[in-house]
């Protein structure tokens, strides 16, 4: 085995491996030993097995001046040679750390805030989407368990101003098909059956009021059964994903379902709607007005329907 280790010094080019025999043992000190190579020679030495660093400890002095002396009378291009060829066999590559910014430091009060409204939304059904406070209307148990159901009594005193000292501003979507509006009203609501015009409210001034009174949307179509708590619950997801990065704000945070819909208002609230009529998705005098909406309505919700197929078959 040679003497000296290729890792240990580099020599093998210009020095034969038997140059150098140990005649007599020092007693050198292992740290003085590395204290003198660190001094004459950059690699101490100490990334050596421990075979290798007992040859080296064994060395005698007179060995260990000759090996300094023949270094030293090597010429500067035997030097430049060796070292070349040493930072071939080991290169070094700079070790690279990320410096934490001030934008990296955790913010562990507000992890902790977004916890306890998770927490609280789980556990607390009266609670409205951003968990800032309690609901300010009455709800009541309706088929679509994930929306908070206000009843035709209720529509009518916010229609009344009975809880204008918590609402600062509310309005009606009514989801029918513009023929079913056009026939008959609430008193103040918007018309909104589509996608884009979910979107084109979602891109509104913010409605947070300044006083911190309520923004309230209540949403309805007919029967409440299907239109109005589709695109209440396609607001609520694209209102999560605009301000996915302010969790949990949202820019409506309390939205309302009309329980059983424009019929059952009008039936019980009629002197609130506008015209004071119903005109109901079937009539006869709109087939083609309802075969003209109905294809408009399938064509934006045709790729949610994809997208939840695939979606099925991933898991």
């Amino acid at each position: 085995m040679p003497l000296f280790d290729e890792e240990d010094c580099g020599f093998e080019d210009v020095c034969s491996p038997n140059l150098f025999t140990p005649t007599k043992t020092c007693n050198i000190s292992t740290s003085s030993l590395k204290k003198t190579l660190l001094f004459h020679d950059e690699d101490s030495g100490l990334g050596m097995d421990n075979e290798t660093r007992l040859v080296r400890d064994s060395l005698s002095v007179t060995n260990f001046t000759s090996f300094k002396s023949l270094k030293r009378n090597l010429s500067d291009e035997d030097m430049d040679d060796f070292t070349s060829k040493r930072q071939k066999r080991n290169p070094v590559s700079p070790k690279l750390r990320k410096t934490l910014s001030f934008d990296d430091v955790p913010n562990t009060s507000c992890e902790e805030d977004i916890k306890n409204v998770v927490n609280r939304l789980a556990v607390e059904d009266d609670l409205i989407s951003d968990g800032s406070g309690q609901l300010c209307l009455p709800t009541v148990q309706g088929k679509h368990h994930d929306l908070n159901n206000i009843t035709h009594e209720t529509m009518a005193s916010v229609l009344l101003g009975d809880y204008d000292d918590v609402i600062g501003d509310f309005k009606v979507i009514d989801c029918r098909y513009p023929y079913e509006y056009n026939g008959g009203h609430i008193k103040e609501a918007e018309n909104i059956y589509t996608h884009d015009g979910i979107l084109q409210l979602l891109n509104r001034s913010s409605v947070h009021s300044s006083d911190g009174n309520r923004a309230v949307l209540i949403f309805h179509c007919e029967f409440s059964s299907e239109r109005g708590p589709k695109l209440c619950r396609y607001l609520r997801s694209k209102d999560r994903e605009l301000n996915s990065d302010n969790y949990p704000y949202l820019n409506y945070p309390e939205i309302y379902l009309l329980y059983g819909g424009y019929k059952e208002f009008y039936t019980n609230q009629k002197e609130f709607c506008n015209p004071q009529e119903y005109k109901p998705m079937l009539h006869c005098d709109h087939a083609q007005d309802l075969r003209h909406f109905r294809s408009k309505s399938k064509s934006w919700t045709a790729g949610e329907k994809r997208r939840k197929r695939r979606q099925r078959i991933c898991f």
